[in-house]
């Protein structure tokens, strides 16, 4: 490994050189001409690199130089404020960020829109070895480790932990080497377990079902409630609580939806029988459609749950309601008050578990000490990997719950329900539970599936559409064995690995669990490739979400193929925390999907480009098997504060604007209300009105803007039956806040600088300064800043108190309760703002940013870790598990080779995305409908214009469309 610096370099530049032409070398890895700004900022050395200490992060922030260099005076003119500097660079926003014509004729080699978005680029990357080096910290008892290191090695490049074996009582203890080394082997880690178990064959329970959910924040900052130290206590004195300040206030205040005609709404109830009358009005994201919104509820149900079987815990408890302040006041709510508001004293929920609640033990290292875990840890109750288990279950009971076709138990069971309307009605729909499966009463009526807690219309799509796409993969590769019986089918068996499996010979549950893999990957690609760069509508972004998973060089197969060796080797090096910030790097060369699934021992670095390499990848070795995953030295699980930014309710609409294709698409014939299609009704819903109908509703219609003013009314009034209240409603926005707060959350301001971004000092940071003085917008904003200042107050600042660890001001000093004001002035209690309330408020955000950057920084560690991580995303991505259909299928996005899309949408030329495949698959009668959609969570009827456009402006064939003469 010595010359490996030496040697990747080589591998580097030749990458680059074909990719566009070489002239000398810049900072960040491109080849830049010589202009003035650029070459100032090289002679200052302006060029950031990974910090030593936490308190040393990047923030985001770059020099004077470095910001004209990447993207002019506009650039340099927006670097005051707490925000990321990178989405100010040329080309990263719409067609207004690229350069002027004069910087482009000046430019001897590439250019400053390549400066600019190779410059976001570099700074991302280094914002996630940053987070992969400060930001990882497992409840399971292994953090001192990661700390201490264990027998000479150092922590970060530990792979495994006594911790993740299996115990005594696992029934399969003994088939992975019981008390001696564990290592599962056989028919253990052929395909994806129920329990997710054997996913990383050397720790056996890492992500697997019950585990405990990890932080990426250190646990002395977490449960600020409590204050449990000195730095809490400075912070945010005695101001917070479980109800404190009250959940229903801040909902009622800062979340709901002002309706100009509410009883057109009806507190998101709508109209009966889904009339047209209907309509509740919400803020709406131009370029992110409701089939995004459902997406997400669809992810986290396969990702995380603290609930078991869809219920806490038997105590009840207050959710708020109760006071308010009043000029700065903590006063009781009067029931005038409390009518007013909307809100509800009556209200009650079950409490959220809590896996352990004692002391945690603390330890020393380096004149500091430390935690060994979170004051208090939950568990996370289905699989924390990428598995689709939301459609094939998590553990014995969820699994009881997925019906297979007893004609064909290689397929999941579709019933033929609705007759002559598309062609996708033949492939079926989900059956219904029975009377005798393992289900809350709730539960009765809806279709089954493993995971039907919090069912509804878009849930419900997405179940069938998977389990449509499973059983189409299960005919193709039928329709490929009568073709060729006896051609190897790529599959082996770890039993037996040396056998050649044929077509003929492939069981149908083995098929089932291969149709599983595949669905998996399907999905993990569209959430990476598709869906976020719809959420994150920019060139950096797009390049970005598409090398993590395809790799900078997916064209250039040898240098990408050279790359995946070189980072598979690194594991070889002494050096741990150098090693895994290379290893993150050096990622987006190949991409994180496939790492390690090729091998090339004793070919030497130096012909690692040569296309005649032989792999000698081997199913017989463990290392081979295993060797695509890398944890950086902790192990993976979901941490508390992931599930934190995936709450975005303010996407989904109170109402569904219900179209019918083969009918005219551009009219709305109902106003749906989305509480209407919760649970069986969602079933009844889906049966009558067919799966392309609501496609091509969701499709078409705009989400909410994740923002202020903006929850669906709908979910601040739902009505559940199962609750132990006089009321028998919950303010699911109040509970939001509420179980944040259980798990113990930092509020907003420590949040971002625990995840290495600046820190506010005032409300007034949240208001967006590039929008003039007097438009609409900004007044709106400074009212809703008014609006924080009533709910969350103020207090005379102390500077002498010390108030974070995290982070130091700009001249090195300790942060202090003043944030830079005058001692004993009157400050905004910023500090105590929760954080989803924070990022909310965040209206200056990344063009073409659909969430927050805060949210988005949370992403940029955890959307790589669950790819790193997983052995069937790398080291075992390979047709030997997934069968050699399977491989291409995934490549491919579906059968046959790559179809490319028409034109080149934002200048690249591009597959036909992984999700619309999937939709003319399992709907073919939408062709029509889709030819003009290039990414399925766009609108479908929007133009998307030139350039990363976020205009509301209809494509051709869409004009009369009726949501484009109401552009509310």
């Amino acid at each position: 490994m010595r010359h490996i610096g030496k040697w990747l370099r080589l591998v580097i530049v030749t990458g680059l050189c074909v990719l566009g032409g070489c002239a000398g070398p810049g900072p960040f890895g491109i080849f830049v001409d010589s202009t003035k700004d650029c070459a100032e900022m090289l002679l200052q050395r302006d060029i950031q690199t990974v910090a030593k200490t936490r308190e040393q992060r990047f923030l985001g922030k770059v020099p004077d130089t470095t910001a004209r260099c990447l993207g002019g005076k506009h650039a340099e003119s927006l670097r005051e404020g707490p925000w990321l500097g990178w989405p100010n660079y040329w080309a990263a926003g719409d067609a207004t960020s690229l350069a002027p014509a004069r910087l482009l004729a000046d430019a001897k080699v590439i250019g400053p829109n390549a400066h600019g978005i190779n410059g976001a680029l570099y700074e991302l990357e280094l914002q996630r070895i940053e987070l992969i080096k400060f930001n990882l910290f497992d409840n399971n008892k292994t953090y001192e480790a990661y700390v201490t290191g264990r027998n000479g090695e150092a922590g970060p490049a530990l792979n495994t932990w006594p911790e993740m074996r299996f115990p005594q009582s696992h029934p399969d203890f003994k088939a992975v080497g019981g008390d001696q080394t564990q290592v599962c082997r056989g028919e253990l880690i052929r395909f994806r377990t129920l329990t997710g178990t054997c996913n990383d064959i050397r720790n056996p329970l890492m992500g697997s079902t019950h585990q405990l959910f990890a932080r990426n924040v250190e646990f002395n900052t977490t449960f600020p409630d409590l204050g449990l130290n000195e730095t809490t206590k400075n912070r945010h004195g005695d101001r917070l609580g479980l109800l404190k300040p009250d959940p229903q206030i801040i909902s009622r205040k800062l979340f709901t939806r002002a309706q100009s005609q509410p009883d057109r709404c009806r507190d998101g109830y709508g109209m009966p029988d889904g009339a047209n009358e209907a309509e509740c009005e919400y803020k709406k994201a131009p370029f992110f459609n409701v089939l995004a919104a459902f997406w997400v509820q669809f992810m986290t149900h396969d990702w995380f749950s603290h609930l078991e079987e869809g219920h806490n815990r038997p105590e009840w408890m207050a959710v708020g309601c109760a006071t308010q302040l009043v000029e700065n006041v903590e006063l009781p709510l009067t029931g005038a008050d409390a009518k007013k508001l909307g809100c509800r004293p009556d209200d009650k929920i079950d409490a959220a578990y809590i896996a352990e609640g004692t002391e945690p033990r603390s330890f020393a290292q380096g004149g500091k000490t430390y935690l060994t875990r979170a004051p208090k840890t939950t568990a996370n109750h289905v699989t924390a990997w990428w598995d689709a288990s939301q459609l094939y279950g998590y553990d014995e009971q969820s699994g009881q719950r997925v019906k297979r076709n007893p004609n064909d138990p290689a397929k999941l069971l579709l019933m033929p329900v609705r007759e002559g309307e598309g062609e996708g009605d033949k492939l079926g729909y989900l059956p219904v539970f029975e009377a005798d499966d393992p289900i809350n009463p709730e539960w009765s009526g809806q279709e089954a599936t493993a995971f039907p807690d919090n069912w509804s219309i878009g849930t419900s799509f997405y179940h069938n559409v998977f389990a449509r796409e499973h059983n189409v993969f299960v005919d193709a590769f039928r329709k490929q064995a009568a073709l060729t019986p006896d051609g190897d089918s790529g599959l082996r068996n770890p039993v037996n690995p040396d056998d050649v499996i044929r077509y003929r010979d492939v069981t149908p549950n083995e098929l089932f669990e291969v149709a599983r893999l595949v669905v998996a990957a399907e999905i993990a690609k569209i959430h990476t490739t598709e869906w976020t760069t719809q959420l994150l509508y920019n060139e950096p972004l797009n390049r970005g979400m598409n090398a993590n998973w395809h790799g900078v060089f997916a064209k250039q197969e040898e240098v990408a193929d050279a790359l995946k060796e070189v980072v598979r080797r690194l594991d070889d090096t002494n050096d741990a925390k150098k090693a895994n910030s290379l290893y993150a790097a050096l990622a987006g060369g190949p991409g994180i999907f496939g790492l390690g699934n090729r091998v090339y021992d004793g070919v030497p670095l130096v012909g690692l480009i040569d296309p005649n390499k032989e792999d000698r990848w081997d199913l017989k070795n463990d290392d081979h098997i295993n060797g695509g995953v890398n944890h950086f030295g902790s192990p993976f699980n979901f941490p508390e504060e992931f599930i934190t930014v995936y709450r975005l309710h303010p996407l989904l609409p109170d109402l569904i604007e219900y179209r019918e294709w083969n009918k005219e698409p551009n009219v709305i014939r109902h106003n749906v209300p989305v509480i209407e299609t919760f649970r069986g009704k969602a079933t009844e819903a889906m049966r009558q009105k067919g799966l392309a109908n609501w496609a091509l509703s969701m499709g078409r219609q705009r989400l909410g803007a994740l923002t202020l003013q903006n929850h669906p009314q709908f979910l601040q009034n739902l009505k559940t039956p199962r609750l132990q209240s006089p009321t028998q409603q919950i303010d699911v926005a109040a509970l939001d806040l509420i179980r944040d707060r259980e798990r113990g959350v930092p509020r907003y301001n420590e949040f971002r600088r625990q995840y290495g971004l600046k820190q506010l000092t005032s409300f007034d940071d949240f208001v967006d300064t590039r929008l003039p003085q007097d438009s609409p917008a900004r007044r709106e904003q400074a009212q809703l800043v008014n609006t924080l200042r009533e709910v969350y107050g103020q207090h005379p600042c102390d500077s002498s108190k010390k108030i974070t660890e995290a982070q130091l001001n700009d001249d090195g000093s300790p942060v202090n309760d003043c944030l830079g004001h005058p001692n004993g002035s009157l400050i905004d209690n910023i500090e105590d703002v929760d954080t989803v309330v924070g990022w909310l408020a965040e209206f200056r955000r990344p063009h073409g940013f659909a969430i927050s950057e805060t949210q988005f920084v949370v992403f940029i560690l955890n959307a790589s870790r669950r790819l790193f991580s997983d052995r069937f995303f790398t080291s075992s991505f390979r047709p030997e598990f997934y069968s050699t259909l399977g491989v291409e299928w995934v490549m491919h996005n579906g059968p046959g080779p790559g179809m490319m899309e028409q034109g080149t949408p934002n200048g690249h030329e591009q597959q036909v995305s992984p999700m619309k495949r999937v939709l003319l698959r399992t709907m073919p009668e939408l062709a029509g409908e889709l030819q003009a959609v290039v990414n399925v969570f766009d609108p479908w009827a929007r133009d998307r214009g030139a350039y990363y456009s976020l205009q509301w402006k209809a494509r051709p064939g869409a004009e009369e469309d009726e949501a484009f003469a109401n552009k509310k």
